[in-house]
């Protein structure tokens, strides 16, 4: 079974065992409908949690989980991830793709000859940063109109014309 990171806890809220979560996902009202989650310290641990109640609030989930009642059972979640699974996932409105997608895409220069694999999207303050293995270097590229031509999921590439001013 696949599961996708969807929130953080960050740290418990009063003595009856809220948590404050911060939401990984481009969709965080989904955590007022959403009633359980896998949840653990790493995606190879974890356990279903079912959600009581939930609120959104200051950019943040807050959620009551059933069998957690005190303030330290709560504090022992934090750090906690929560997953959900594929089906639970929201599709992406056009011209978006969730990390998952574009992990792994082939990165094409101007002529379209391959030079590259994303391995991670990292979100930086302007923008986010494509981070391309480029034989046995990581180069970063902005995902940004300015560099990518083109980007298709369908056929899982990007194309950088301006490739080579990276190198």
């Amino acid at each position: 079974m696949e599961l996708y990171l969807t929130g953080v806890i960050l740290k418990p809220k009063g003595l009856q065992g809220e948590v404050k979560v911060e939401p990984v996902t481009d969709f965080p009202e989904s955590f007022l409908s959403r009633r359980e989650y896998y949840a653990g310290k790493s995606i190879d641990s974890v356990e279903r949690l079912k959600v009581k109640k939930a609120a959104l609030a200051g950019g943040f989930a807050w959620l009551f989980l059933e069998g957690i009642e005190t303030m330290e059972q709560a504090e022992a979640l934090t750090g906690w991830k929560l997953f959900i699974t594929e089906d639970q996932l929201i599709p992406q409105p056009e011209n978006r793709a969730y990390l998952h997608e574009i992990i792994g895409m082939k990165v094409l220069d101007r002529n379209r000859h391959e030079v590259g694999t994303v391995t991670n999207v990292l979100k930086m303050p302007a923008n986010e940063v494509y981070e391309v293995q480029v034989g046995e270097k990581k180069i970063l590229l902005p995902a940004i109109e300015e560099f990518v031509e083109e980007f298709s999921l369908r056929d899982r590439h990007i194309v950088i014309p301006r490739f080579d001013e990276f190198l």
